[in-house]
Order: C-alpha cells, then sequence, then structure tokens
C-alpha cells in the first residue's frame, strides 16, 4: 500500500494572522439601520452590510420549533438554493444537503459541515467496506443506511446555522468548501432570569405520511381467477372483491404508530466575572412506526468561555460534545429478501396480514406465510436483526491572547472522533441463510489553526482595512474491519469463528489516511465604511496527489457598495421608504482533490479458495499525474430594505466545473475496467430571492412572512474527447449520467417504441405487436433527469399577545425520479393503473401494428390489463418510460403552535417561564403527480444519481408536544 503521507517542514506549528479594521463613523451606521454582526469563514466576526457575497443564516430556536429527529431536515425550505435529499429507510437514516446544485460527477456534492470552528464528518448512509471506498448500492442488497453525520447533532445546543453558498464566501476552506460550507454556532453561556435552567420534553406520534395509489377492486389470482392452493404467486389479477369479502389495508395494518420522545435539560450562566459556562444533557428515543425498529441518541455538551488575566488580555473557549447513537433493526433497502417491505406492500388485499403475526415475532421461530417459500414480513422484522452503537467526541480549544489594543494572537484545536459498531444476524428458519456479519470502524479528524491578528480603524484617511493570514493542519483516517459468513457450522451461534468455509468469509480491512497542509491569506479595503473589497487566497498541499501536483491556489475576490451609505455621505441622502440598499459582486476558485489511494497502481492481499495468499491489483488504471479539480464560481447580487421593515436579498450566481476526477470506462481487455482522469466539464446557474418582512406589528399581533425562491438551470459542457456520457447510478436499464448537453443526472432508459418519421400520419402513436400488446425500445434513451428547476419555501408566523402560530409550504418544481416501487405493484396487478376505474375490462392500445412490408395499420387486437401490464413490466425494471415521474411537489411541511404563560404568574415562583407547544410535520402533500410515492424518498443517498426510489419505506408524519419550563 503506498501512502502518501508527508510533513511540511517549511509550516510552523503556529501561524500568524493580520486583521485590522475598517473605518466607519456612527453617520454611516445610522444611514444604513443595518450593522448586524454574522459569523463568516473560520468564526470571523463581520458587520453583514460588508460582505460582497449572499449569506444567510437560520437561527437555532428555528431548528429546535421543527421537531426534527434529523436536524438536517429541519433546513429545508428555509434557505435559498438549498436541497435536503432524504433516504427512505426509517429512524435514524440520512439526508444529504445539496447546495446551488451539483458540481461533481463522482465527488460527495456535500458542503463541508464546520461545528465551532471545527470540521464535522458529515457522511451519508452505507459505509464503504473496501480500500477503494466504493459503497455497496446493490439493486437487491445494499448495504444499510447508517446515518449522517449531521444527524448526532442535538437541535437545543444550536445557537445560530450559517450558510455559505458561493466560493468567495467559502474560499478561505480551499478543497474542502467546494460545495460551499455550514458553519453551526453552538449555545454559549449567557446571563438569564432565574439560576439558567431550562428544561424540555416532548411526546411524538408517528404514522404513515403517502402511501402509493392502489387498486381496491380485485383480488389475489391471475386471469380473474384465483390462485391453486399452495401456489407461489401472489398477484393480485384475481376475481373482484364481492360484497361479502373483506378489503385489507395491510400497510395500516403492519405498520405501527411511532412514538418519539425527547428531554433536554441545560444550564447557561455566568460562574464569576468574565467566566460564562453552557451545559445540556439531552436524551431521543424514536420507537419507530416499523416494528421492532428504534433509535436513540443521547447528547452531552459542556462549553465554556472566559476572558481573564491583566486588563482581560486572556481569552479561552473550552468544548466538548459527546453524542452516544444506538439503533436496533435499521430496514434495509433493495428488493432482495434483506428488506421485507415489498411483501407487505404487494400482498393481496383481500388476505389480512395480522393473521400471520401469531408466532413470528420470537428468533429461531420458522417463517410462516401465504406461499412455500415466501418469508414472512412479521419473521424479518424479528429475526433479520442489526444493531450498531455510535459514540462520538466533538473537541475543541481556543485561546486568545491581545497584546496590545491593536494586535492579538490565537491558536484553535479541534477533534472530530467516532467509534462505531455494528453487527447483523440472520436467524434460521427461513429460505435466508443463517448468516452472521459484524464490524468495527474508528474514524478521526484532527485540526490545528492559529494566528495573529492586528487591528486598527482609521489606517489613513476616509482609508481603512485588514490583512489576514492564516495556517492550518488537517489529518484524517478511517480504519475498518468488516467480516460476514453465510456459512454457519452452529445454527444460529454468532460468532467470527463458527464458519465452515474461511475462503468465503468476507474479512475487509481498510484504512484511508489523509492529510491537508494550508496557509491562507484575506485583505479587506473599505472607503468610509461604505465601499467594502475582500480578497482571499489559499494554497493546500494535499497527500493524495504527488509531490509535483502536491500544492494548488484558491483565490477569491468580492466587492460590497452600501449606495444607502454612499448617498448620505456624499450629499446627505436618506429615506424612509428605501432605508437600505447594497450592490455585491464576488468571484472564486475552489475545487476538490482526490480520495486517499488513488495515485498509484498497487497489489491487496487476498486468500484463495484453497487458504493461499494471493496478490490481486484494482480494476482503475490511475495516474500520477493528476491535479485537483476546479471550480470557478461567479455572482452578483443586491440587497434591500424597504421602510426598515421589508428586505429583499436577490442573486445571481454562475459556477463552472472543470477537470473532474472521474473513472472513465475503458476497454477490459486493457486489464482495467476503469481508468482515473482529469476531465469534463458542468456549468450551474440560477437565480435566488430571498424576502423578510413584518406584515403587520404592533404591540399585541406581528403577522411575518420569510420567503425564499431560486431557480437553478444545470448542462454537462464535456465529458472526455468524444466520450458523452459518465454513469452516475442506476441498475439495468435504468442509468443516470452526466451526458454533454444535458443537466446533470439525465436519466437514459428504454422506451415505448413508437413511430419516429415525422412525415408518417402516424407519427407517436405506439407500435404495438401482432398481439397487440406495447413494446420497449432495445437501446436507452433520454427520458428526463433528476434536477430540480426551482425550489423554494414560504413561512408565515403570527404572534398574538402569548400565543404563536407558523407554518412552512416548501415545494420543487421540475425534475423527474424513477420509481421501481410503482414499477412492483405494476406487475403485482395492485397499481391503481392497473384497474382504471375499478374495473378490468379488455381493451384496444391506441396504437399501430407494423406491417412486413414497413407500412402501419391500426390496431384492433383486443388484450386484458394483466396481459398489458406483464408486457410493460417485463425484465427487472421494466419498460423504463412507463415510471419517470414528475418531481415537482408542493407541501405544507410544518405547522406550529404554541401559547406562552404570562410571566406575572411566577413571581413568586421559582419558575421563571413555561410554554407549550404542538408541532406537526408532513402535514399536507398539496400536489404531487408521483401517484403516492414521495419524490423525497431516494435508494442510494451516498450516490450521485439521487432520481432513483427503490422500495423505500413510506416517508412518515409526526405529531409532537412539547413543554419548555425556565427556571
Amino acid at each position: 500500500m503506498n501512502r502518501t503521507i508527508f510533513k511540511i517542514g517549511l509550516l510552523p506549528s503556529v501561524f500568524f494572522c493580520f486583521n485590522g479594521l475598517y473605518a466607519q463613523n456612527t453617520d454611516s451606521t445610522k444611514a444604513s439601520k443595518i450593522d448586524e454582526i454574522v459569523v463568516t469563514a473560520y468564526g470571523v466576526k463581520k458587520e453583514k452590510k460588508a460582505l460582497g457575497y449572499s449569506f444567510q443564516d437560520v437561527k437555532g430556536q428555528t431548528l429546535v420549533e421543527a421537531k426534527e429527529t434529523n436536524v438536517t431536515n429541519a433546513l429545508v425550505g428555509k434557505v435559498a438554493g438549498l436541497q435536503v435529499i432524504k433516504a427512505g429507510f426509517g429512524p435514524g437514516s440520512s439526508s444529504k444537503i445539496n447546495l446551488r446544485g451539483f458540481n461533481s460527477f463522482k465527488g460527495d456534492n456535500q458542503p463541508l459541515i464546520v461545528v465551532d470552528g471545527v470540521p464535522l464528518s458529515n457522511s451519508t448512509g452505507a459505509k464503504p467496506k473496501q480500500q477503494d471506498g466504493v459503497f455497496n448500492n446493490d439493486f437487491w442488497n445494499p448495504d444499510l443506511d447508517m446515518g449522517n453525520g449531521l444527524s448526532d447533532l442535538n437541535a437545543e445546543d444550536i445557537e445560530s446555522i450559517s450558510v455559505l453558498k458561493g466560493g468567495a464566501a467559502s474560499a478561505l476552506y480551499g478543497s474542502r468548501g467546494g460545495n460551499g460550507v455550514i458553519l453551526i454556532t453552538t449555545k454559549s453561556g449567557k446571563k438569564k432570569g432565574g439560576v439558567g435552567i431550562s428544561y424540555s420534553t416532548s411526546l411524538g406520534f408517528e404514522t404513515i405520511f403517502m402511501k402509493p395509489k392502489m387498486q381496491h377492486s380485485f383480488t389475489q389470482g391471475s386471469n380473474g381467477l384465483p390462485n391453486p392452493a399452495n401456489s407461489d404467486n401472489t398477484t393480485s389479477w384475481g376475481p373482484a372483491f364481492t360484497e361479502s369479502m373483506q378489503r385489507y389495508d395491510n400497510l395500516d395494518n403492519f405498520f405501527k404508530t411511532g412514538v418519539n420522545s425527547q428531554h433536554n435539560l441545560s444550564f447557561q450562566g455566568n460562574l464569576g466575572e468574565g467566566t460564562s459556562l453552557y451545559t445540556s444533557a439531552a436524551y431521543l428515543n424514536d420507537n419507530s412506526q416499523i416494528p421492532n425498529s428504534k433509535y436513540e441518541r443521547f447528547n452531552f455538551t459542556a462549553k465554556m468561555n472566559s476572558t481573564f488575566g491583566a486588563s482581560k488580555r486572556w481569552t479561552t473557549e473550552m468544548k466538548v460534545q459527546y453524542i452516544s447513537t444506538k439503533a436496533n433493526n435499521r430496514p434495509s433497502g433493495g428488493q432482495g429478501d434483506g428488506n421485507y417491505y415489498p411483501a407487505i406492500l404487494l400482498m393481496p388485499q383481500n388476505i389480512n396480514i395480522r393473521d400471520y403475526r401469531e408466532g413470528q415475532t420470537q428468533n429461531e421461530v420458522t417463517s410462516r406465510w401465504i406461499t412455500p417459500n415466501g418469508i414472512n414480513p412479521y419473521w424479518s422484522a424479528y429475526n433479520s436483526l442489526n444493531a450498531d452503537k455510535k459514540d462520538r467526541f466533538l473537541l475543541n480549544g481556543y485561546l486568545k491572547y491581545q497584546f496590545n489594543d491593536w494586535l492579538s494572537g490565537d491558536v484553535r484545536l479541534g477533534t472530530d472522533f467516532y467509534a462505531l459498531n455494528a453487527d447483523a444476524r440472520v436467524w434460521t428458519g427461513s429460505s435466508r441463510k443463517n448468516s452472521y456479519a459484524t464490524s468495527e470502524e474508528k474514524f478521526y479528524e484532527n485540526n490545528y489553526i492559529a494566528s495573529l491578528t492586528a487591528k486598527k480603524d482609521n489606517l489613513f484617511g476616509k482609508w481603512g482595512g485588514s490583512f489576514s493570514i492564516y495556517g492550518q493542519m488537517m489529518e484524517t483516517r478511517t480504519k475498518a474491519m468488516y467480516f460476514s459468513t453465510q456459512n454457519l457450522i452452529v445454527p444460529n451461534a454468532f460468532n467470527v469463528k463458527n464458519t465452515s468455509d474461511n475462503a468465503a468469509a468476507a474479512n475487509t480491512e481498510i484504512d484511508l489516511w489523509k492529510k491537508i497542509n494550508s496557509v491562507f491569506a484575506a485583505a479587506e479595503i473599505n472607503y468610509d465604511g461604505y465601499w467594502f473589497v475582500n480578497a482571499t487566497t489559499r494554497t493546500d498541499w494535499s497527500s493524495t496527489l504527488s509531490i509535483e501536483n502536491r500544492s494548488y491556489i484558491y483565490n477569491s475576490i468580492s466587492s460590497s457598495l452600501v449606495l444607502t451609505d454612499m448617498l448620505n455621505k456624499l450629499n446627505g441622502f436618506s429615506s424612509n421608504m428605501l432605508s437600505f440598499a447594497k450592490l455585491r459582486a464576488a468571484y472564486a476558485v475552489t475545487g476538490n482533490s482526490l480520495e486517499p489511494y488513488e495515485l498509484y497502481n498497487n497489489y491487496a492481499l487476498s486468500t484463495d479458495p484453497n487458504g493461499h495468499i494471493t496478490l490481486s491489483r484494482k480494476k482503475i488504471l490511475y495516474n500520477a499525474n493528476l491535479q485537483a479539480e476546479k471550480l470557478k464560481t461567479f455572482e452578483v447580487g443586491t440587497d434591500l430594505k424597504f421602510f426598515n421593515r421589508i428586505s429583499l436579498d436577490v442573486s445571481y450566481f454562475h459556477n463552472s466545473a472543470t477537470g473532474q476526477l472521474i473513472d472513465l470506462p475503458m476497454n477490459p481487455l486493457s486489464g482495467y475496467e476503469k481508468a482515473k482522469i482529469s476531465s469534463g466539464g458542468l456549468n450551474n446557474s440560477g437565480f435566488e430571492f430571498v424576502l423578510n418582512t413584518d406584515v403587520f406589528k404592533n404591540e399585541n399581533f406581528t403577522w411575518n412572512v420569510n420567503a425564499n425562491f431560486s431557480k437553478l438551470k444545470s448542462v454537462v459542457d464535456e465529458i472526455n474527447g468524444d466520450v458523452l456520457n459518465y454513469p452516475l447510478g442506476g441498475f439495468d436499464n435504468v442509468t443516470f449520467f452526466s451526458a454533454v448537453g444535458k443537466p446533470y443526472g439525465a436519466i437514459y432508459g428504454t422506451k415505448f417504441l413508437r413511430v419516429e418519421d415525422p412525415n408518417s400520419p402516424y407519427f407517436g402513436k405506439l407500435i404495438v405487436g401482432q398481439n397487440g400488446l406495447p413494446q420497449g425500445t432495445s437501446d436507452q434513451h433520454f427520458l428526463g433527469d433528476q434536477t430540480p428547476r426551482a425550489l423554494f419555501g414560504f413561512t408565515n408566523s403570527f404572534v398574538y399577545k402569548n400565543f404563536g402560530l407558523s407554518f412552512l409550504i416548501d415545494g420543487r418544481i421540475g425534475g423527474k425520479f424513477f420509481s421501481a416501487t410503482q414499477f412492483a405493484l405494476q406487475r403485482a396487478g395492485l397499481a391503481e393503473d392497473t384497474a382504471p376505474g375499478g374495473k378490468r375490462d379488455n381493451f384496444v392500445v391506441d396504437a399501430v401494428v407494423q406491417q412486413n412490408g414497413g407500412g402501419y395499420t391500426s390496431n384492433t387486437k383486443e388484450i386484458t390489463q394483466q396481459d398489458y401490464w406483464a408486457a410493460v413490466t417485463t425484465g427487472n425494471l421494466g419498460i423504463t418510460e412507463q415510471n419517470i415521474y414528475d418531481a415537482t411537489n408542493i407541501r405544507l411541511r410544518n405547522i406550529q403552535v404554541s401559547y406562552s404563560f404570562p410571566k406575572s404568574i411566577f413571581q413568586k415562583l421559582a419558575l421563571q417561564s413555561a410554554k407549550v407547544s404542538f408541532t406537526a410535520n408532513n402535514v399536507w402533500m398539496i400536489y404531487s403527480k408521483a401517484k403516492g410515492i414521495d419524490p423525497e424518498s431516494v435508494f442510494a443517498i451516498n450516490s450521485n444519481a439521487v432520481g432513483f426510489e427503490n422500495m423505500a419505506f413510506p416517508t412518515t408524519r409526526s405529531y409532537l408536544f412539547t413543554i419548555t419550563l425556565g427556571f
């Protein structure tokens, strides 16, 4: 194994930073009426008006009120251009974030998550179990979704979230900030009324949000007849229901009402002059609607800030966050035996699934099901088991010394560390093999950042300025062991030594190690407090690139011109209507580097069936001359405020990604399947609008509206020479590509055979066979793409005296996805389309038949619904075109109702405040064309093919009641 880990001797352990302040007089502040201080890259606090790029923040209380188990989901609809992509696999499953479209063919495409200055690993979905970092997203039996890193955080600990979308905003983070940065600031101790103790508890209930649209008129069978005894056929092509027969909703019968409980206890206050403390402990228990599936999370946080010494020259911050998560029986995806959801969904409605529950909820029992070879879902829920436990620490320390009134030095150390242990067991009693798998994984990322900072007002005349130089050393490593066997000697003795075939056992060790050392700088000049110009430059040295290409530079420049301040200072202009106006522009270069061990070809040890040691080579031809990807971003915009009440932020952006690091397929006769190359181009551009206003406000009543809208255009410019398509994912005849001339995530598959000759009178008509059945093309065609054209969120908040009400409507416009769930329902005769109007009359397809001479005649062949859908669903995924759906959807995402008790009633009590609230999530799907499939359900969330849905468990609706007390 060739590890290109190195040390840079010229980088000192402590770096220095100069950061002067611009001059601004009091009149400027009054004129703009905007002096909001915001947190930007590396914790630098700036006036918002000085920023030359789009900036949005989300208050921590907004996340708390959403009451989402995964705090990632609480960001939906709140930030322009931010898309949350969700996996549909029960409690603790992953969600990932995308900002302003996908910028990389093969990369992660997620923004960097930074908590109190320390990066947080936000890996999603299944874990890579091979040294090459490849994920198992197999259509039949994928690995379990283990959740994303951001879901470990407790929303109650978050003070605010700052979203840096543009390259100029995130350029200081180098290659890691290429897809944007999300800065999370946790709470610090603040003196509050009383003793500073807060306690909140909530109780929630979870039900199914959406169900696929199904027919409810026909029973189990085939060709209108019931099945013979002991038949393996469980399709619903049988006779119609009679009045004496009962229909069963087996989704409701199997899934239970989930119960979610949360508790949070916190203290914040001053421990003395100059020292504050914040501590919290939280517990989450999510007993899912999925039987025998449970997720628990415990969070503990302690954060202390202190200023001390002569003239308070010393400042420190220390924080410890500990998170422990446990998951039992995460549901599996795919269409193999590991996922029991298809057996529930496709069960004929004349059979009650609860009749098969008795005796199936214990280990080591024999599966009893409606077919001899089928597996009972209850048996699977209690005999196909998995469990995982993760212990995570987020640690950071900060020390600053103020040398004089203009010079200070600081150093920050941070660590993100977790240990994850997991196992999976399949007991005897079904057609599934008695199997065992276990794994141990450890991850850490260490960051060391130090600086020297100079601050001086009024540098000369009306000019102010700043200059900063930074240094950072980052190291990250993942070590893991995975073992699995399906050949247990002693049944149900789950032990790594209990295997009959050591050679067949999968025993994998991975060790992924990476370092990046960096030096970077930022400079700012401003004139009279209304014109600001900022520039940054950063050089990274990455261990994953060759010595010749190891260093790469990222630059940015941005400018902000506050028109209202300028006019006020030049000629005394002021306006009650236009209270603030700013123009801004920014340009930046960021990018991505290689993952570990993608530089040189080497050999890996393995064992043959006879136990002999062998050496094998990866099927990818590497290239040591590769350089980092480049992402060039341009942004212009304006911030306006009217009547000091209505604020409007408008942005236009254009991102151009070049030099994509991809694995290009090659002729296998070469000895390799793919070649690692740097090629390809991708462009994303669009507009963003953010509106915030108090529509009405007086002493007793406030109505606030916050709305955002983003429009996105994506196009792939180039792959490599004559290569026009690069695969992102998919299965069988459904493939997602980066395709030249198409938006990112182009969907290719088979389509219905039609008359393609525009001169024919039958142009566009389906071509059926002599049997009257539709036919699919033998090759793949472009059928749409997964990229949304627009995203929006619309929040209304009302406060009347002590009552509060708010609701969020959000939506996605455009883009498509493929649904394997609808395909399965059609094949089984359960899709609503298989019984139009509740009937199954024979019909004639409106189509033509091709004659031997090449002409066409109108089709007159009568066929049955069963024969029609059998033709449409032939093969693994049928004719692709049939199940491509518009992903456009609009939903009432969230409703919150609250009441705060008057403080006057607590005058003689230790209790300082009390609040009760009700929250509902996923309240109502207002508009969707997906026939009951939630367009947010994604099969392989750690893949860039996010337009692929494959038997995802039903998404949920939740209702939560919360009590919050302050002492």
